[in-house]
């Protein structure tokens, strides 16, 4: 008699893994969209902040990238990526938390904001270039449109609730206490990653290998690629103009357009919505119009929106800017979505790490310098005029991908997987359909892994 095949549960932990990624994100992100809103707040409101020490407290946030972000990817290709998740998610949340005892204890300062920026940058850096070279470690090459997409979704999802419960809870407890959640998010999210279980090898130590052989092999396969190269420009560009946004916009907010905490978080909430849609939406653009396309088609389509953002006054104000912040963040997810997707299935597995923190010191190096440049033009010139170079920058961000050969393509092409690579990733179930990055970013950072 024949019996009919039993379902394989083989799966089970695989699935169990990648939830216990998404509830981390969600734990972590929860609490980073709180101190979105309370951070800039506390410098602004509590402590009389310039615009430029604003924008230094950015340029601080994201100096990381440009400190140790080669090193970092060097560091973690010779090393398990979960363990360093885990610990960077615990040293954010002692750095955080150490500002609403300082609060607490009258104590706060602007050197203690700049101190526990670069802190948590640093931590931030070894946690997004081991989280991108963990995910294969979950997903096979083919699942990681879908993983990606289900990660920014959750992403998307907490920048849409975190901004107003955020904007609530300073108007309730003041600013600096407000970012108790924040450290609690992290905290949370440490635990969570510390239940995965899924078998990652160590890579195995290349003989006669050393830290700047294996920088410079990184940064080689990146530099060497032209379509990695112009994703790099591309991505690099818009940070250094999305750093001048976030330098100035909570100035521009309390200074020029007279919002409160609780419409900061609102204006915030709204505007993430657009991410959201971006992550939904972002696998089915890329079967339809092709990966290559999506990645050009995606910035040009979308950045003249950002002309809204210093078009924004009286009480329209708000509106438009976050109209802007809608449309320019969808983009900005379906790109990211598109580019770290070609990225992770182009590299080899033994790279991943290199290759990823290569990327992020060439993209989000100009971070810090477009937070000075944002917070000087304001100082000079007032936030307004500091926005029109955002937005006028924004309008020359395709070019690159515009002058490069992916308009001559509709889909990317792949590298054929590494025979006997340490790291390959093993098979395991779909992801849950979905899209940054990192991705990383809200409008307020609108940042691009």
């Amino acid at each position: 008699m024949n019996e009919k095949p039993r379902p394989s549960h083989a799966d089970t932990p695989a699935r169990r893994d990648f939830r216990l990624l998404l509830s981390g994100a969600v734990a972590a992100q929860a609490g980073s969209q709180v101190t979105l809103v309370a951070l800039p707040l506390v410098a602004v409101v509590e402590l009389d902040a310039t615009p430029f020490q604003v924008g230094l407290l950015t340029a601080a946030e994201t100096a990381a990238f440009l400190l140790v972000g080669l090193p970092a990817g060097a560091w973690l290709d010779r090393m398990r990526k979960l363990p360093v998740l885990v610990r960077s998610d615990v040293l954010r949340c002692l750095a955080v938390g150490s500002i609403p005892l300082a609060a607490a204890a009258d104590a706060l300062s602007l050197l203690q904001l700049y101190l526990v920026a670069l802190v948590t940058g640093v931590a931030t850096v070894f946690f997004d270039v081991a989280h991108q070279s963990f995910l294969p470690v979950l997903l096979p090459r083919e699942r990681l449109v879908a993983g990606n997409g289900a990660i920014e979704t959750v992403r998307s999802s907490a920048q849409i609730a975190g901004p107003g419960l955020g904007g609530g809870l300073v108007q309730l407890l003041g600013a600096p206490l407000a970012i108790i959640v924040d450290a609690a998010g992290y905290l949370l999210s440490a635990l969570l990653l510390g239940r995965i279980r899924a078998e990652e090898r160590p890579p195995r130590p290349e003989p006669g290998s050393s830290l700047r052989a294996d920088v410079a092999e990184g940064l080689r396969f990146v530099t060497g690629h032209p379509l990695l190269r112009v994703i790099a420009a591309t991505t690099a560009l818009s940070n250094l103009f999305g750093a001048v946004l976030m330098a100035v916009q909570t100035v521009f907010w309390v200074r020029v357009l007279h919002l409160s905490p609780g419409a900061i978080g609102i204006l915030l909430s709204v505007t993430a919505v657009g991410g959201l849609a971006g992550a939904l939406c972002a696998g089915r653009l890329a079967a339809r119009v092709g990966q290559a396309r999506l990645i050009w088609l995606a910035p040009l389509v979308t950045a003249p929106f950002a002309l809204l953002w210093p078009l924004a006054d009286g009480g329209a104000g708000p509106v438009l800017f976050a109209a802007g912040g809608v449309v320019a963040l969808f983009g900005a997810v379906v790109y990211n979505v598109a580019q770290v997707s070609f990225r992770q299935g182009l590299c080899p597995p033994r790279l991943l790490g290199r290759m990823n923190a290569t990327m992020r010191f060439l993209v989000w190096g100009t971070l810090p310098l477009g937070a000075l440049l944002g917070g000087a033009v304001a100082d000079a010139a007032g936030p307004r005029a500091a926005l029109w170079l955002c937005a006028a920058g924004f309008l020359v961000v395709p070019v690159p991908l515009l002058l490069s050969p992916l308009r001559g393509l509709r889909d990317l092409p792949s590298a054929p997987p590494e025979a006997d690579t340490p790291d390959a990733a093993p098979d395991a179930p779909a992801a849950p359909a979905a899209p940054g990055g990192a991705s990383e970013g809200a409008p307020a950072a609108h940042r691009t892994p």
